[in-house]
């Protein structure tokens, strides 16, 4: 933990380590309590203000913590209360810092292969299908719970490994969003052996600055792989597929637009969840039937279908993996009402390229009739041009052919104006999700098709909530 960590009393050394926390909450006999300060998060990348969670190891101690971590400086102001515990507590330079030691320490000794995945959008659920088709092999895999991919969520993932190391490969998100290397530091934690890059899109611009910041932040990824690793590249985004000169290793490309080594042809939809599409990789073609909604999702299946080949697996297994994925919550979950209304939520996350992806989506699987409704919530992070994108975006919201736009909070007003200029004359704006969602409530009538899609800021996954407290689930009509 540093040379400044105070020698370990003898009884610590019959006592094991269970338990890694870095909330007090958390904490449980045999954990080792890390208290991180304003300094630890602002020295590693976290933007905002943080409570010191100095304050909390005496009740760290009582709830049966082995130890605690704390800074150096946050020790001497509260020695009045933290010297009675003695050599329980390790004194550090920085408590984040410690916490990924230590996890890299934890990934060193499991030593075991690390598919890392980046991307402005789609990592999540890039993550979730990659590691499906691993399972569906037979390997045992370790993945990020929710989307814990920053420099505290990784490092609790990875330390998992201490209590359970039989995991023989592990899958792990990698974000960033702001300009002190983010993913630079995760991959040294977990140097990965395969470097998956989904896409650059205008996200996170408010605070790198421009599109070719945000590159090179992801780019990251493929500096920090190990030697002779792989990365596997978008051939349809020009900056990631530029990405190849950087390679210390391998690269295998998907793509469904531009010739890829893994690619995605035929790509035929006959209703929501009702997606199918051939797979080809260097090893043959298979035909794939997607429950997943929208061309971005199969970019994020061509992706997990990279790794696959990458690890040996043939063409029809993975295509046969792919076939049984379910939509996961808020991703393009197609909910069937009993008055006879479909709902597409993917509400867990929103960008102009996404977005238009799913109303596509919503366009090409509705019959002849069907009301087709859009409630979009506005994009976050966009940067300068944050007000051009929006007011693009309603353009394009305007001529896809849908019937009803319902715009949410902030700069969805853009969307809103635009739209109606752009001829969309059933186009309303709405101050928040709360609104929108009693609005869409008493208006839905059978026959409808709604998308919901929104930044998690936002948070129009109410939506959804103020719909199934109003109506019935298909499911649910006999309950």
């Amino acid at each position: 933990m540093g040379a400044q960590s105070s020698t370990l009393e003898p009884a610590l050394y019959d006592r094991d380590v269970t338990h890694f926390a870095i909330d007090s909450r958390d904490v449980r006999a045999g954990s080792l309590f890390f208290a991180l300060s304003q300094p630890d998060y602002a020295n590693n990348g976290f933007n905002g203000d943080f409570d010191d969670a100095t304050k909390f190891v005496p009740s760290a101690f009582e709830n049966g913590a082995v130890a605690a971590v704390v800074r150096s400086d946050r020790y001497e102001e509260h020695r009045s209360e933290l010297e009675k515990y003695g050599s329980r507590i390790f004194q550090v330079d920085d408590a984040i810092v410690a916490f990924q030691k230590l996890a890299h320490g934890v990934y060193e000794q499991w030593n075991k292969p690390v598919i890392a995945i980046t991307g402005s959008a789609g990592k999540t659920t890039a993550k979730e299908l990659t590691a499906h088709v691993l399972e569906s092999s037979g390997r045992k895999v370790l993945r990020n719970l929710k989307n814990f991919n920053n420099g505290l969520g990784h490092p609790l993932t990875v330390l998992k490994l201490a209590d359970d190391p039989s995991f023989d490969v592990a899958v792990l998100e990698m974000g960033m969003s702001t300009p002190m290397n983010e993913i630079a530091r995760l991959c040294r934690i977990t140097p990965p052996d395969v470097a998956v890059e989904l896409n650059v899109l205008s996200v996170h611009v408010e605070h790198l600055g421009s599109i070719e910041n945000v590159a090179k932040a992801k780019a990251e990824l493929i500096e920090g792989m190990k030697a002779g690793g792989t990365a596997v590249l978008n051939a349809d985004d020009p900056r990631v597929a530029a990405m190849s000169e950087l390679t210390k290793g391998k690269v295998v490309t998907f793509g469904i637009k531009n010739e890829a080594d893994v690619a995605g042809l035929n790509i035929q939809t006959a209703g929501f969840g009702k997606t199918s599409f051939d797979l080809r990789t260097p090893s043959g073609s298979a035909p794939v039937g997607f429950s997943l909604n929208g061309i971005h999702s199969i970019s994020n299946a061509l992706a997990a279908a990279a790794v696959g080949h990458v690890f040996g697996m043939t063409t029809d297994g993975i295509a046969a993996s792919l076939s049984s994925v379910s939509s996961p919550p808020q991703r393009g979950e197609v909910l069937h009402f009993a008055e006879g209304f479909t709902v597409i939520d993917d509400s867990y996350n929103s960008n102009p390229a996404a977005l238009m992806s799913m109303v596509r989506t919503l366009v090409d699987g509705s019959s002849a009739g069907q009301r087709k409704i859009v409630v979009a919530g506005e994009m976050l992070e966009l940067g300068a041009d944050e007000s051009a994108i929006h007011k693009q975006t309603g353009i394009e919201i305007a001529n896809s052919g849908i019937d009803r736009f319902i715009g949410v909070r902030g700069l969805a007003k853009e969307m809103v104006d635009a739209a109606k200029q752009a001829g969309l004359t059933n186009a309303e704006f709405t101050e928040d999700s709360e609104q929108a969602g009693s609005i869409l409530s008493n208006e839905i009538r059978p026959g409808d098709v709604v998308l919901v899609k929104g930044s998690r800021g936002v948070r129009t996954e109410n939506v959804i909530k103020a719909l199934l407290k109003s109506h019935k689930l298909e499911d649910a009509e006999a309950d």
